[in-house]
């Protein structure tokens, strides 16, 4: 049992900190977003199954009743393998440390879909306001679509079921047809993929947990790169040059292409879409995308091993 846990903390040490710096270096996230998206969630999930299995292994080391409770289906010989009888003092500190990071994490993820669900009350009693004709059960109304009466072209969408696009009369006057195109495309692929949900997670572990060099990049490159998938999206349907052309008329008022921080990223689009890079090829991307989805199998081949070893 102390070589499994020692062999999780390492994994999960070695998930959380250098490869997660290592990756926010590289260039190749850039070209295929999509596969660099799957990478961060596999990361993750590695972390978080190594937390687990040692919590589990843990509590099953330090109390009786949770022991009886995990080995109870199985022989006498699997649980006298992993050595269960004493529990060290260190096993029972890094039990309890696992304990309140996990009661901790849930109660990060509570409370960000709480706050998430509370912001879109707030954002649909909002267009309510600017739109006191539209009917009361706002998120059943008829069409995916909704015109708001404003002269800054702009457009959004928000999530719930089913997701609302929202889109000004701004926009509608200000964008061609194709450009409307590109940004309504954009909009819908957040809403296909779910994107919310995978902010909300990075969003809750990065505020949890903001020493932590996985979660706090994990955070920062989920804002991003959703951006640019959806920006792939676009540009796939509409082409790059119609793509770029109304992300600047849509944010030109915001100052798009200025150099402040909170608009870098815009402007960073702009020029990807202008000058797109070379996307990866179908051997790398299988490749990558196969090596990140065995990665979360190593905290559950580390538990289950010496179990394996007896029943063969």
């Amino acid at each position: 049992m102390t070589v499994c846990l020692l062999l999780l903390s390492v994994v999960a040490l070695t998930a959380a900190v250098p490869v997660p710096r290592a990756l926010t270096r590289a260039v190749w996230p850039e070209r295929d977003p999509v596969v660099a998206l799957w990478v961060w969630q596999c990361l993750v999930a590695t972390v978080l199954l190594c937390c687990l299995t040692a919590l589990a292994l843990g509590a099953a080391t330090v109390f009786h009743t949770v022991r009886a409770q995990i080995f109870a289906p199985a022989p006498r010989a699997v649980a006298a393998v992993y050595d269960l009888s004493t529990a060290s003092p260190w096993a029972a500190a890094l039990t309890l440390l696992l304990a309140c990071g996990a009661a901790w994490t849930t109660a990060m993820l509570a409370r960000e879909l709480v706050e998430a669900r509370r912001r879109r009350g707030q954002a649909r009693a909002h267009l309510r306001e600017r739109a006191p004709d539209l009917p009361a059960a706002l998120p059943s109304a008829r069409g995916p679509l909704l015109v708001l009466e404003d002269e800054y072209p702009d457009a959004w969408w928000l999530p719930g079921h089913p997701p609302q696009l929202v889109v000004t009369t701004g926009a509608l006057h200000r964008l061609t047809a194709h450009q409307l195109d590109a940004v309504l495309t954009h909009e819908r692929d957040h809403a296909r993929a779910h994107h919310d949900w995978l902010l909300h997670l990075s969003t809750a572990l990065a505020t949890g947990f903001p020493r932590i060099p996985l979660f706090a990049h994990f955070c920062d490159q989920t804002h991003r790169l959703v951006e640019l998938a959806a920006d792939d999206t676009a540009s796939r349907r509409c082409g790059h040059l119609t793509t770029a052309l109304a992300l600047i008329e849509l944010n030109q008022h915001r100052g798009v292409l200025s150099c402040a921080s909170s608009h870098r990223l815009l402007g960073e689009r702009v020029d990807r879409l202008l000058e797109p890079p070379p996307r990866l090829g179908r051997r790398h991307r299988a490749l990558t995308t196969t090596v990140a989805a065995l990665v979360p199998l190593l905290p559950l081949v580390i538990t289950f091993a010496p179990a394996l070893t007896v029943l063969s």
